[in-house]
């Protein structure tokens, strides 16, 4: 049994491993060695999240200051076992606090002479593909569909992270997996 009187199965938890929601309490008691592993457990998540959004630069640039929000506001988390949509919630604002930035200066700066580069990693025929078709969609579609399909997190837990109603979290998937199909189907995909 663990701290909420569920079997290790049911919490999500393997054999003497701590659950997040006690890494969480142990962090904000000042143990590093608990913040440490909540940080190795959730770097790899919250990248490929990151990721899925912006490009390998602006990824590691953006989860670095996600981070530092997470260490500067995990004394004030009051629902230890809301750490993951709590986290994304911090990714999410991050990442659009980016966009927005970009976005302004972009409109700024624009010049006929801007190239776009790939990044080489995207090499891949499929995956490239899928990036492309990932970025063709507007980012309210995107970004549900990666937190819902990508992340694995609820409905509820993408409507708690987005701010909008779980209805239309159910709208934006419905519509994003549509979009997504049609792209793909364009390009000679087979759904």
């Amino acid at each position: 049994m663990n701290l909420i009187g569920l079997p290790p199965d049911c919490a999500g938890e393997r054999e003497g491993e701590m659950t997040d929601e006690l890494l969480v309490v142990r962090a904000q008691l000042g143990e590093r060695a608990a913040l440490a592993e909540l940080v190795t457990r959730w770097r790899v998540p919250v990248w490929t999240y990151v990721r899925r959004m912006l490009d390998a630069e602006r990824a590691d640039d953006v989860t670095q200051e996600i981070w530092l929000a997470v260490v500067r506001g995990l004394p004030r988390l009051r629902e230890p076992g809301r750490f993951a949509p709590w986290l994304f919630t911090i990714a999410r604002r991050s990442v659009n606090d980016r966009l927005r930035g970009e976005y302004a200066r972009a409109r700024e700066d624009l010049t006929a002479d801007d190239v776009l580069t790939e990044d080489p990693v995207e090499a891949m025929v499929d995956r490239a593909e899928l990036v492309n078709a990932l970025s063709g969609l507007p980012v309210p579609e995107r970004e549900i569909l990666v937190l819902f399909y990508l992340e694995d997190l609820s409905v509820e837990d993408c409507a708690r992270i987005c701010q909008v109603p779980v209805g239309t979290v159910k709208s934006r998937l419905n519509r994003a997996r549509r979009m997504l199909r049609e792209h793909l189907q364009e390009r000679g995909h087979r759904s």
